[in-house]
């Protein structure tokens, strides 16, 4: 089965803070455009699980991931998806995707069930930095735009040594960052 367990940390910028880091850090790097496409059940069992699901379009290729909670951070189901399998998706018909089948199952949750509720157009700079993945993000979606930083680490407490001392170093400000998908469903509503 297609999973991994992710280690990330994450803060909002304003815009300020996003042009220093992006003049600072990531001058050297293009920006990757990506969009996330977000679905949940009419009564948010996904939510009420701690879960998300999205399809990522990138590069051309299409990724279903299920994010799930784990003791370490979060744990993620993949599949891959054909252009054919993400319009079916999109349009309620969900195709087949037996990683996440088998996990959202798990949850007595039925893929059918499932609404696709909007899409997030994020574009992405990544580097790697002191051991870990640095990501900076810009994102668009329902008439909004926000920034931030994400690290993702391979151990959390080097990630957190790491990540705590970047936000130091730049004098920013910790902020509680949900991640995108709650952020979208808050401007959702």
């Amino acid at each position: 089965m297609s999973q991994e367990i992710e280690i990330e940390f994450k803060n909002l910028l304003n815009i300020q803070e996003y042009n220093q880091l992006a003049e600072d850090l990531f001058s050297q790097t293009e920006a990757i455009e990506q969009t996330n496409y977000y679905f949940e059940t009419p009564a948010f069992d996904l939510k009420e699980n701690g879960s998300a699901l999205r399809i990522r379009k990138k590069n051309g290729t299409y990724t279903l991931t299920l994010k799930e909670p784990h003791p370490d951070g979060l744990l993620e189901t993949h599949d891959q998806l054909t252009e054919k399998e993400f319009l079916s998706w999109t349009a309620g018909t969900p195709s087949k995707a037996p990683n996440v089948t088998a996990q959202l199952k798990q949850m007595s949750i039925d893929a059918l069930a499932l609404d696709y509720l909007g899409s997030m157009v994020t574009f992405r700079k990544e580097i790697p930095y002191q051991n870990t993945l640095l990501v900076l993000d810009k994102s668009i979606y329902l008439d909004t735009e926000d920034a931030e930083l994400e690290l993702e680490a391979a151990s959390k407490k080097h990630g957190e040594k790491i990540f705590n001392s970047l936000l130091e170093n730049y004098q920013i400000p910790f902020r509680n960052t949900p991640p995108k998908i709650a952020r979208f469903f808050n401007r959702k509503r």
